[in-house]
């Protein structure tokens, strides 16, 4: 987030989530605070995708592993797509490691853009991860002999934007040259890897699992031989427990469950199944550790823990998100004490402790520790006081490790990517200054300058390549929309989260507020604002409404009721019941509309009358009307947030009345926006990258070569340059010139 804004928009978090699997077959634990070893699930026949229709079905296991396959089958056609940056913003790091072979080599896992390697102390960073597996990351480790293991799928679920899960554990012994897969596909999400020091063959994994659906391969898991098999150690206590840590020292092991699901309007961040767990017989049995630690209950939300020896420390938070204690133990765990109340640790969760639950102790000084979050929190007394560094470096912290060659020095990932301090952490914060992945929610483009492109970034706002050395932000947040005006290149629009824009006639140098001047009862994490093709002047913004303004921004008026079916089941984050995309026509009379919750609308008479076209289908990622034919219409879908990992496109030439699934032979996945380019051709960004039809859909060929294996939020059409600009989330933006 734009430190800027922080203190508008402390809410400021991403992400949140593919999908994987039914629920496992495996027993639940016994009832008792002792947790007795259950083998993880076998991995299950592959299953083949006979139809993609609207969920209902069950939805088979390696849903991302699936769609990956699919799309890499699909015969391409294009050029290469070409990164055009950002380089100097960075972004989301949710894991690092040391090369314990190689002074100065660091690893650093992107929550959605694979994985990175610095050899020259964390100041510049080279992808050392296939292009053509999932980029969706969650923990890095090596082991002693060098090997190297990364583990799959982001473990920090999102508050309005979404993560995603991963494909399992892989292993490299070159240092990331290449890589063998070593099973466990159906975790959704790895949180940690532990090597033992004393025999680099023996393995831990905290397995998170899938956000949105249930069982799979949950919980602890142990192999020793170097991940050939895997044995799982510690179950939770339902389909949504997943493990967050797990640590060894000397003969214990220590873990954390957490219960956490998400659906569509409701996020469940906490449970009974949440609790530190520890072992003194490598994973046989377990106890549940209390002592001073909060019981288990319904209200139990993230723990993060770190132990050194005798002394333990853990941040708890509550299942809806804030602080609820810093605890300390000298005794292993077998006692806690409740450190003294703190504003700064309180205010440094916010009100979405889930997305950090990190402690670091120094492996110096066990009295000298970091908290991850929003701003990053440092003890030197074993947590009696506390001081917060929000200022000299990024917010929103998930990353940190000691380089035991040079004492001292500490990396830090965050939100804006990663920092390097050579005093203990303490201060002395150096960025990083090439680090390819930030991860986008938008672009904008103007047919008149080539050069200009802007986007909105997660949690490094709103970014632009002119007004400054390189990309620089000019509005803070988590940057959503962004628009500039077709006929003027300094009108631009930028947006953060849930609907807060502004307006500029300077390129972004200076910025008025204009959200307040619109209707809303509730407004989605991305908000929608679209100028009318007919007229630059005329815009529309969607919240539960539609407002429609006739003088570039400065004033607002509604012209529809409530287009949603109202708002959804979460009493905290009541942003659900939202438009989520707007699509007027050439003829400046009719706009179709689309919602968070599945519907279609459309009116003829700029709002007089609204006629639904379509519901019950998944979130409406995108409408899109020809911009020669306005009864020619597209609306793209994303089930993720219902567990379902379908791509869903449909077409309709009668203005709505008909609708005809033209999702063919797209790969597994959801589509995001669709473009309708010269000649009838139709383009389509997915989470498994960019699709081309030149049948109207139905068909559809890979488009470019050179683009990861990245979600591609936002595509824009310069038809004049006969240009493509994708946003992806995760590796920054890329072009493609078509024909």
């Amino acid at each position: 987030m734009g430190r800027g804004l922080l203190s508008l928009v402390l809410a400021s978090i991403t992400g949140a989530a593919l999908l994987a699997a039914p629920a496992s077959a495996a027993p639940p634990p016994p009832p008792t605070d002792v947790y007795r070893p259950v083998r993880g699930p076998a991995a299950p026949a592959e299953y083949r995708y006979l139809q993609k229709t609207l969920p209902g079905e069950s939805i088979p296991r390696h849903a991302h592993d699936l769609a990956a396959a699919e799309a890499r089958e699909l015969p391409t056609v294009g050029g290469r797509w070409k990164s055009v940056g950002p380089t100097n913003i960075g972004g989301r790091i949710v894991s690092l490691a040391l090369d314990p072979k190689r002074a100065d080599t660091l690893y650093a896992a992107a929550a959605s853009g694979g994985l990175w390697r610095s050899i020259d102390a964390g100041q510049t960073f080279h992808s050392v991860w296939p292009d053509s597996w999932t980029q969706a990351m969650g923990a890095v480790a090596t082991a002693p002999d060098g090997t190297l293991y990364v583990g799959t799928g982001e473990p920090n679920p999102g508050g309005g934007s979404i993560t995603y899960e991963g494909t399992g554990l892989y292993r490299s012994k070159d240092g990331g040259r290449s890589w063998q897969p070593l099973g466990l596909r159906d975790s959704g999400a790895i949180s940690a890897i532990t090597v033992d020091p004393a025999n680099p063959r023996r393995l831990y994994v905290a397995a998170a699992g899938s956000l949105y659906n249930g069982g799979g391969d949950r919980g602890v898991y142990r192999s020793e031989d170097g991940g050939a098999t895997w044995e799982r150690i510690l179950a939770g206590a339902n389909e949504f427990t997943g493990a967050t840590e797990i640590v060894k020292d000397g003969n214990r092991l220590y873990a954390v469950l957490w219960d956490h699901r998400r659906r569509p309007d409701l996020r469940t961040y906490g449970g009974v199944g949440s609790g530190v767990f520890r072992s003194d017989d490598d994973g046989a049995t377990w106890e549940r550790l209390g002592g001073g630690l909060p019981a288990a209950g319904p209200d139990v939300g993230r723990i993060g823990l770190a132990v050194a020896g005798d002394k333990a420390y853990a941040i708890v938070n509550k299942a809806s998100g804030p602080f609820e204690g810093f605890y300390a133990s000298s005794d292993g765990g077998d006692s806690w004490n409740r450190t003294p109340a703190n504003a700064d640790l309180t205010a440094s969760q916010s009100s979405f402790g889930w997305w950090f639950g990190k402690v670091w102790i120094d492996p110096r000084n066990s009295e000298h520790a970091h908290v991850a979050g929003v701003a990053l929190l440092t003890t030197k007394d074993g947590g009696d006081t506390w001081t917060a560094d929000a200022t000299s470096i990024h917010v929103d912290h998930h990353a940190m490790v000691w380089d035991p060659r040079r004492p001292g020095r500490v990396y830090l990932g965050n939100d804006g990517g990663v920092y390097r301090s050579d005093s203990d952490g303490d201060g002395g914060w150096v960025k990083a200054r090439h680090e390819p992945y930030t991860q986008l929610y938008s672009a904008a483009i103007s047919p008149k300058d080539v050069t200009r492109i802007s986007g909105g970034a997660q949690d490094n706002g709103s970014l632009r390549s002119w007004g400054g050395d390189g990309f620089n932000e000019y509005l803070g947040g988590d940057g959503e929309e962004n628009v500039i005006d077709p006929t003027d290149v300094n009108k631009v629009i930028a947006c953060y989260q849930y609907g807060n824009c502004f307006r500029s006639t300077d390129g972004g140098d200076t910025l008025t507020y204009f959200a307040d001047a619109t209707t809303f009862k509730r407004r989605n994490w991305f908000t929608p604002v679209v100028h009318d093709p007919s007229d630059p002047k005329v815009l529309y913004y969607g919240s539960e409404v539609l407002n429609r303004s006739t003088d570039g921004g400065v004033t607002w008026q509604p012209i529809s009721p409530d287009l949603t079916g109202g708002p959804g089941a979460d009493p905290i984050y009541t942003n659900f019941g939202t438009i989520t995309s707007v699509a007027p026509a050439s003829d400046g009379r009719t706009v179709y509309v689309g919602t968070d919750d599945g519907r279609v609308w459309v009116t003829k008479d700029l709002g007089a009358t609204w006629t639904k076209l379509a519901e019950g289908r998944p979130w409406v990622t995108r409408v899109v009307v020809d911009p020669k034919n306005p009864d020619r219409v597209f609306t793209t879908h994303s089930g993720y947030r219902s567990g379902s990992p379908l791509p869903h496109v449909y077409g309709s030439t009668d203005g709505g009345a008909h609708w005809r699934n033209l999702s063919g032979n797209l790969p597994s996945a959801p589509a995001n926006d669709l473009v309708v380019a010269r000649g009838g051709a139709l383009y389509i960004g997915t989470d498994q990258g960019v699709f081309a039809s030149f049948k109207g859909g139905g068909h559809w060929l890979r488009l470019g070569r050179g683009m990861p294996a990245v979600p591609v939020d936002d595509i824009e059409y310069d038809a004049g340059h006969q240009r493509l600009v994708a946003a992806t989330f995760g590796r920054g933006f890329y072009e493609l010139k078509v024909s």
